[in-house]
């Protein structure tokens, strides 16, 4: 493919073993053809705290090394993790207890902690941004952010996870000014050359981690805005309801996703298997009627009766939602999610469909019952 035809286009692959998928996703992409040999290539995860990838909070390491063993084989060996975890958590112990060390030494690269770093401030159309040199150095940056929630921005994706790239006073500053805007405009000043997003397993609301939902996909795209207008709609929120999504769109970041065109699935008949409830996911549960469902189309469920909770419409919902490959050619006369209830009354498409596209259903549902 072109270069510009891929600017427009968000890759998905779904399963369970992020190794294999991370080849198939490069291989398809063909990245080799668009990084010079002699690149010093970065890759920026998303450790904001020492916690497994299984919490839901940060970068699976077998992701990471997936992509690090395929640009290897490739002929690129100038490479780095990069990284700088939350206030008040250190960077190195995250790259310990999230199994990066292990990585770096297996496959001899550098861990950078930039917490360690030098910086400067760049000036982003007037605003003043400290940014870590590190990062400004390089010549390939690889964005993996983790899909999932978080409390003050309701997502967090590709554009907010360039935040590590930014001194913690700067971190703390970010906060005072909104989050918002400091984000987008941080988006313009640190260019992500390729976003591959964990969507392996994310936590339902937190950044720290806790309430994970496994959603079995990898998502890769060149355009931050884009990436993140979708993982939006994964999630169950309009693009418009996050601000920085807006501003950064606005300031020539990026572009929201346009059509469903613009999405390339690599695979089809994906069946993985779900993980044991948290609490909270356990309440959203009692919502539904599963039989032999796939992750990533219950995790799209979990988040859709997550967002109706939080407006404060989960309680009108009269009936279960029926989920799985066990409803495969039975009618029913209820709401199905998935193409595996195409047979039932009220379905909602897909395979999976977005947390979204089951909310709208969902709110019709509520409505007419009311």
């Amino acid at each position: 493919m072109e270069g510009n035809t891929l600017k427009n286009k968000i890759f998905v692959i779904y399963g369970d073993n992020p190794r294999e998928m991370a080849s198939h996703l490069l291989s398809t992409i063909k990245i080799e053809d668009f990084i010079d040999k002699d690149a010093l290539i970065g890759i920026k995860p998303n450790l904001v705290v020492a916690k497994p990838s299984s919490s839901g909070a940060t970068t699976s390491p077998e992701l990471v090394e997936g992509v690090i063993r395929y640009l290897k084989t490739k002929g690129f060996n100038n490479i780095a993790v990069l990284e700088s975890s939350q206030v008040g958590d250190k960077t190195a112990k995250a790259f310990e207890i999230c199994g990066y060390t292990e990585i770096a030494k297996n496959l001899g690269i550098p861990l950078i902690d930039l917490k360690k770093d030098s910086y400067k401030a760049y000036s982003v159309e007037g605003m003043e941004l400290n940014i870590f040199d590190q990062v400004m150095e390089l010549d390939y940056l690889i964005n993996m952010p983790v899909l999932k929630g978080h409390c003050q921005t309701k997502i967090t994706c590709a554009l907010k996870n360039l935040k590590g790239c930014i001194p913690d006073q700067e971190k703390r500053r970010f906060h005072t000014l909104g989050l918002h805007k400091p984000i987008a405009y941080l988006n313009k000043a640190v260019k992500s050359d390729l976003i591959i997003v964990d969507g392996l397993m994310g936590d339902l609301n937190y950044e720290i981690g806790g309430n994970s939902v496994k959603m079995d996909r990898i998502i890769a795209g060149f355009d931050p805005v884009l990436i993140d207008s979708y993982a939006a709609d994964l999630l169950g929120y309009d693009p418009e309801e996050i601000e920085y999504i807006k501003i950064a769109e606005k300031i020539g970041v990026g572009s929201c996703l346009a059509s469903k065109e613009q999405i390339c699935e690599l695979n089809e008949n994906h069946t993985t298997q779900k993980i044991p409830h948290t609490r909270e996911i356990e309440n959203l549960a009692k919502y539904i009627e599963e039989k032999d469902a796939c992750s990533a189309c219950y995790g799209s469920l979990i988040h859709a009766l997550d967002r109706l909770r939080e407006q404060g419409m989960l309680d009108n919902l009269r009936e279960k939602v029926a989920i799985g490959q066990g409803y495969k050619k039975i009618e029913g006369k209820g709401i199905g999610v998935g193409s595996c209830t195409k047979g039932f009354e009220k379905n909602v498409p897909g395979c999976p469909p977005t947390a979204r596209e089951i909310i709208k259903v969902l709110e019709r549902e509520i409505a007419s019952d009311l």
